[in-house]
């Protein structure tokens, strides 16, 4: 299975441009509200057109603004999962499913395929329901049962989790990864919460304002993000301007302080990035002077922030997080970095 994209969109002000291939999977696009990633859907899918390029599925053109193929929705075969779902608030449960086997004329046929996605993902009793008197995963699977029985070859998510409560979201996480498992096709996941593309994606993209800039292997971007742009996204919280000094020594510049890197340094260099679980007052090197500025408990974990003894005065204090088993008392005067934990950022 695959699909590739290179597609441009104007909107006003605002210019997508995205550009990727997939080669099974789930790939995630991460990116803040409004930087395109549910355009880009649409796109796909057919209900918004771009103005250039192409989008090719399976070896199927489904978009070509130079040949003038623009194939509607219905022929696509491409199933979208809206952020609201997107049911009909008139019809039951059974109705809604079978919305999705418009094309099925054998009505026997249409039955029996209703059962098996009913029983599949556990909505048995439920088929003369309507939407208003289902849970949050109720709607959720009512959804994606209206499109699975429609035979996609491509499955869209867009923010599937985004209107649930914390507990039915990560309930849901689980459920929907067994269920993507058995989909053999492949599938794009649009999401803000780096969590959700961690757990969810094996590949990740990321985009912002309307650019589509990196993809790549889920843990290798969090483990090397290389730009500024996808470590913020990826939940990196301290950052400082940066130069090269060696292959793998540079100094964080609004820090006053030298960091030794595991990853070879390029040329480019422009900043420095921490993790905030990745400061340890017991790692021997990198060793930090710092001064504590502020603190917040959570129900877990403590959130501190600090500063370096050399640190420029108009930069940002740092942050330091730590669960609630591991922090010491007092607070340590010095904390260290591995140098595997040290990222080198190139934008």
């Amino acid at each position: 299975m695959s699909l590739t994209v290179d597609i441009e969109k104007t909107l006003g002000a605002f210019e997508l441009k995205a550009s990727f291939e997939t080669s099974g999977g789930i790939l995630g696009l991460l990116g803040a509200s409004g930087c395109g990633k549910s355009m880009t859907l649409k796109c796909i899918a057919g209900i918004e057109k771009p103005d250039r390029g192409r989008i090719i599925l399976d070896g199927r053109t489904l978009f070509d603004s130079e040949k003038n193929i623009n194939l509607p929705p219905q022929k696509r075969r491409v199933g979208y999962l809206f952020q609201n779902y997107a049911l009909f608030p008139n019809m039951t449960v059974e109705q809604n499913i079978l919305c999705g086997l418009y094309w099925e004329k054998d009505r026997a046929q249409k039955q029996k395929e209703l059962k098996e996605i009913l029983h599949f993902l556990q909505l048995k009793g439920l088929e003369k329901h309507k939407p208003w008197q289902l849970s949050g995963g109720q709607a959720q699977r009512v959804a994606l049962a209206r499109i699975l029985v429609n035979r996609p070859t491509l499955l869209m998510l867009d923010e599937p989790f985004s209107a649930l409560d914390s507990y039915l979201r990560d309930t849901l996480q689980f459920e929907m990864l067994e269920l993507l498992s058995k989909f053999d096709k492949d599938v794009l996941l649009v999401t803000h919460s780096r969590d959700e593309a961690y757990h969810m994606c094996s590949r990740i993209a990321v985009m912002d304002s309307g650019e589509l800039f990196d993809v790549k292997n889920t843990k290798e971007l969090f483990a090397n993000p290389v730009t500024r742009r996808a470590a913020l996204l990826t939940g990196c919280k301290n950052f400082s301007a940066a130069r090269k000094i060696s292959e793998h020594e540079l100094e964080a510049i609004d820090w006053g302080i030298r960091l030794i890197t595991d990853l070879p340094l390029r040329d480019g260099l422009t900043a420095v990035g921490i993790r905030a679980h990745y400061l340890n007052p017991k790692t021997p090197q990198n060793r930090i002077a710092v001064h504590f500025t502020r603190q917040l408990e959570e129900p877990f974990e403590w959130t501190l922030q600090f500063r370096c003894a050399g640190q420029k005065a108009e930069s940002a204090d740092l942050w330091w997080r730590i669960t609630k088993d591991r922090r010491p008392n007092p607070l340590p005067q010095e904390l260290g970095i591995a140098p595997v934990n040290v990222l080198p950022l190139y934008d």
